[in-house]
């Protein structure tokens, strides 16, 4: 019993680990109010687990992360380098190939309810919030990085 509370101190203790999670956390949480201000209605559900929105909470997450690298590690660390990398992957992919599938869904929701007004076929919908917009990116980049600080003085 003593090692298993050892790896849940140590995993809850891993201060890179918990930039990124409250990161995200924050983030999600922070979608809820966007999403009511934006659709006038609420679901938490949907917005605390969903894609898309503001902020990205993927950006967030990986910024966290980088910037608990940075900062525990230096700049100058392979795993820092590791994280940087990795966040400019994830950004990249939530402004460009995600973003581009949400506009497609988007014409195709339009096309199938237009074509398709009297069938079962009417009924297919596909989701339109997946990527993020530049400004989605850059408060989650934002938000990472303030994370990532607050987080340092946490725990060190």
């Amino acid at each position: 019993m003593d090692a298993f509370l050892g790896h849940v101190k140590a995993f809850f203790g891993n201060y890179m680990l918990m930039s990124a999670v409250v990161a995200w956390l924050m983030a999600q949480i922070i979608k809820i109010f966007t999403g009511v201000y934006r659709d006038r209605h609420v679901n938490i559900l949907v917005l605390l687990f969903s894609t898309g929105g503001m902020p990205s909470s993927h950006s967030a997450s990986v910024l966290g992360l980088t910037t608990a690298a940075a900062l525990k590690h230096g700049a100058g660390s392979a795993i820092f380098a590791i994280c940087a990398i990795l966040s400019i992957i994830v950004i990249i992919d939530a402004m460009g190939v995600r973003y581009e599938t949400g506009k497609q869904s988007k014409m195709l929701n339009k096309i199938v309810k237009e074509i398709f007004t009297d069938s079962e076929n009417a009924e297919t919908h596909f989701k339109e919030f997946i990527g993020h917009t530049p400004l989605q990116v850059f408060m989650g980049v934002l938000l990472g990085i303030a994370v990532g600080i607050a987080m340092f003085f946490v725990f060190h």
